[in-house]
């Protein structure tokens, strides 16, 4: 159960810490003073998008806190456990959320930050919240099953339907996904087999591009090339005049130097270094100017393969790679354009057997869905008259749909019939917003049974009633507190005086600013606050003692 809310600086309220106690705590205040601001702030706790503008003017941020003692924290444990958190520490969670006025904000899961999708998950664990606006939800189809399954804890089946509609539609776009774009056929297999005979034929290989262009460039100046390099080779080595025939004398004069003087003893060996590398170069310039290539059918090929080597860098990309990866794409596309027949058949087939296994799945799901509607319409229905619908009906209406949905093989429809001989109609059909808040509160009692959720909360359930149908929802929420905590937000004094414990919201104007403050009543004060809702701002004798009277009602079982 929640045992203590903090707010500071939201709205109107700068600092309130609110107690909750266990059974139905009831919220009261005059308008505009400030009540919804206590659920603005557990919507922050659940996880809603902040929205910055209620951060109380001139503050940098606001800051909401709310602590839970949990009779059994198992489910909450492992979804900590499962985000790397530690699990609650005798049974205690504080849930925190600041939000900044500049954007952003943090959240905190005992202490430990957290991201808002796990604030969310948690929350669905801890709080059933419901506003004002709830009710049209309940117009929903969509919000109709998910009571119905909530009711029929229907998690086994329906689980597995959705893996299976899930694969089922998968298998569906995959089909699509084949008979799509496709276009002419032929024609699409005979460009790409083309671009793949053209590259294969071509047989591009990594770093050839270079190695002719080298290639070619060299041939281009065969002539001229031989000539120098002769040039080179006679110079060096081989006229009578070349570098070796003059440095002849030199060695042998070197030679015989060394043998007369000591210090000249290793330069006859520094002078043959010289001379065996000039002797070495012209090798070299031999050898290479042998495999010069002049020939015209040569040159003609590695001008024909740099051709090609263009031609491919203008159609296929600016480099060998993309060359390579048009090629990769266009044999796979080929690949995949040749067999579409052969996997249009396989998926067919994949399709076939998934929706054998979807329709074995949704019967099962609505097995389980038609025998909890057979109970949960009619205990809607006892809880119905106990709020005033002495003769109401409810029906839950269950048939096949079209066709298979995400939530099932069956479409449903809430039935209401207010009165005596009128027939059933949808729920949507409804005109009045008192009767829907007393159908929906009808099923959260219910649902409470099957509810695991420590804590309901009810903004404004009363909205749009009165007189006995007001006793009637306060004695309802008073029975839905003896097994779940009940924090209740109500303009209704016979509402208020069924609560265990009442909270008071009162706003006031203090050094020019306005101040939201929450007070905790006790019962003198409980009975203040309900005169002031059944005769204005003023308690007069006669409110203080209806007020009293209510109170006293309101404990007779």
């Amino acid at each position: 159960m929640l045992t203590l809310l903090r707010v500071r600086n939201l709205a109107l309220v700068e600092e309130a810490s609110v107690p909750f106690e266990p059974g139905l705590n009831v919220i009261t205040g005059e308008t505009g003073a400030g009540k919804s601001i206590l659920i603005g702030a557990l919507y922050l706790l659940l996880g809603e998008r902040a929205d910055t503008s209620a951060i109380r003017a001139g503050e940098s941020q606001c800051l909401v806190e709310a602590t839970f003692h949990l009779a059994d924290p198992q489910a909450v444990d492992a979804v900590l456990e499962e985000s790397g958190l530690d699990p609650c520490e005798g049974g205690q969670l504080i849930l925190r959320r600041t939000v900044k006025a500049a954007g952003g904000g943090q959240a905190f899961v005992n202490d430990a930050p957290v991201t808002l999708p796990l604030l969310k998950r948690l929350g669905s664990l801890l709080v059933d919240l419901h506003g004002p606006h709830d009710h049209q939800s309940l117009f929903l189809p969509a919000r109709q099953l998910d009571i119905l399954d909530t009711y029929a804890r229907a998690e086994k089946e329906r689980a597995p339907y959705a893996a299976a509609f899930d694969q089922w539609q998968a298998l569906l776009a995959r089909r699509e996904e084949l008979s799509r774009d496709v276009g002419d056929l032929a024609a699409q297999i005979d460009l790409l087999a083309y671009r793949v005979k053209e590259i294969e034929d071509a047989a591009p290989v990594a770093g050839e591009e270079e190695k002719v262009r080298a290639e070619q460039q060299t041939a281009g100046h065969a002539q001229r090339i031989l000539e120098l390099g002769q040039q080179v080779v006679q110079a060096a080595t081989e006229d009578e005049n070349s570098a070796l025939a003059t440095l002849a004398p030199a060695r042998k004069a070197l030679e015989e130097l060394a043998r007369l003087m000591p210090a000249a003893r290793d330069w006859p060996d520094e002078l043959r270094i010289h001379t065996d590398a000039i002797a070495a170069l012209s090798g070299a310039i031999q050898r290479e100017l042998s495999t010069l290539d002049s020939d015209p059918a040569r040159l003609e090929w590695l001008d024909q393969r740099l051709a090609t080597y263009d031609k491919l860098k203008r159609k296929y990309g600016p480099g060998l790679p993309d060359i390579f990866r048009t090629l990769e794409t266009a044999q796979a596309r080929l690949k995949d354009l040749r067999s579409r027949d052969q996997q249009k058949a396989a998926v067919q087939k994949e399709i076939a057997a998934a929706e054998t296994q979807l329709q074995a799945l949704g019967l099962a799901l609505r097995q389980r869905r038609a025998a909890a509607a057979r109970k949960l319409a009619p205990a809607i229905t006892t809880e119905l008259h106990a709020l005033g619908f002495g003769h109401g009906a409810f029906a839950i209406q269950l048939a096949p749909a079209e066709a298979p949905a995400a939530a099932g093989l069956d479409k449903i429809e809430f039935a209401f019939a207010p009165n005596v001989g009128e027939p059933m109609r949808p729920l949507r059909a409804i005109a009045s917003s008192g009767e829907i808040s007393r159908v929906m509160l009808g099923i959260k009692v219910v649902l409470a049974d099957a509810d695991r959720i420590p804590l309901l909360v009810f903004d404004e359930i009363d909205a749009n009633v009165g007189g006995e149908t007001a006793q009637a929802v306060g004695r309802k929420l008073a029975e839905a507190a003896k097994k779940h905590q009940v924090i209740a937000i109500t303009h209704l004094p016979p509402v208020a005086a069924c609560g265990a414990h009442h909270h008071a919201v009162r706003k006031s104007v203090r050094d020019g600013r306005t101040h939201t403050q929450v007070v905790t009543l006790d019962k003198p004060a409980r009975i203040e606050e309900l005169a002031r809702m059944l005769g204005g701002r003023e308690s007069t004798s006669v409110a203080l003692r209806h007020a009293a009277e209510l109170l006293e009602t309101a404990r007779k079982p």
